[in-house]
């Protein structure tokens, strides 16, 4: 920034990303009454190949939503509800237990027992092979669903209620009105969008060491076009406030910073390289001993 203080215009809301929601949204809700009465085979077919997508990118939306990048930081509660909106197509609850630990991630990344990004010692310790590691990344949504209780439990709020509450009304609502298909149709494009997944290549790309001595590296490739730009990882962690509509201003901006950095072109062969290296494992990453006063969200 004392290089470069024009970064500072760019820490503010993206209000685009409001209407890109809404209409994820509602495409989302289109695909819901379309595949009601498909055979059971296009249902999965289409949840993998549209579904997925959507869904994937909209749990990247909730990320963006998380950082108040709707409404901007003096309207942090408008943020709240609209990732509770912004969660419904998903299926299950997710934007603000979600919001809670990702701050802790962004504080304390690596920290140990704190950033529940970090895999539990049981995923190291288990999924070490070719094939368990394959199983892994096809099982991620309920590790990242699991780990929080596993590491670092937390108090339910009301909010958190609220987003059980209100997703628990709209899946009831689906069901009744489109029925079963519809219903598996949202669930199965998140567990198969969170999954075995191109986009799914960011979990690994984002903080796992194939570079001994590098914990964040950035994407730079097409991906960022559905992801809000999540790719320009080193980026976001260095301006978290900045929107990722913003992000590869920060890069042009700030070049010598970024373009020597390691980083990757491809998240299908960040996956591929993940189950056929055998140096690489979920224990590939940073952990940290905290010192001194934690304050958690």
């Amino acid at each position: 920034l004392a290089k470069h203080p024009e970064i500072k215009e760019l820490m503010k809301p993206d209000y685009n990303l409001i209407w890109v929601v809404v209409l994820m949204v509602l495409a989302q809700l289109t695909a819901f009454y379309l595949v009601k009465d498909l055979d059971w085979k296009w249902v999965i077919f289409w949840a993998y190949v549209f579904g997925s997508c959507i869904s994937h990118s909209m749990t990247l939306a909730i990320h963006e939503i998380s950082h108040n990048s709707a409404f901007g930081n003096g309207k942090a509660m408008w943020n709240r509800w609209f990732g509770i909106f912004a969660n419904l197509p998903l299926g299950v609850p997710y934007s603000i237990s979600f919001k809670r630990y990702h701050m802790d991630h962004h504080r304390y990344l690596g920290g140990d027992g704190i950033d529940v990004d970090i895999p539990t010692n049981f995923e190291g310790w288990f999924f070490c092979t070719r094939f368990r590691k394959f199983m892994w990344i096809v099982f991620q949504p309920f590790f990242y669903a699991i780990r929080p209780l596993c590491i670092n439990p937390k108090p339910i709020t009301r909010l958190e209620i609220i987003n059980l509450l209100a997703q628990l009304s709209f899946d009831v609502v689906i069901y009744y009105l489109w029925g079963v298909k519809s219903t598996l149709y949202m669930l199965a494009s998140s567990l198969l969008g969170l999954g075995l997944h191109p986009i799914s290549g960011h979990f690994i790309a984002e903080h796992y060491m194939f570079l001994k001595g590098h914990e964040t590296y950035s994407y730079y490739g097409p991906l960022n076009l559905l992801t809000f730009n999540v790719g320009y990882h080193n980026e976001h962690h260095d301006f978290p406030n900045i929107p990722g509509k913003s992000l590869p201003l920060v890069k042009k901006i700030a070049a010598e910073y970024y373009d020597n950095l390691p980083q990757y072109n491809s998240w299908i062969k960040v996956l591929y390289d993940f189950v056929m290296d055998d140096t690489i494992s979920p224990y590939s990453r940073m952990k940290r001993q905290l010192k001194g006063e934690v304050k958690q969200d």
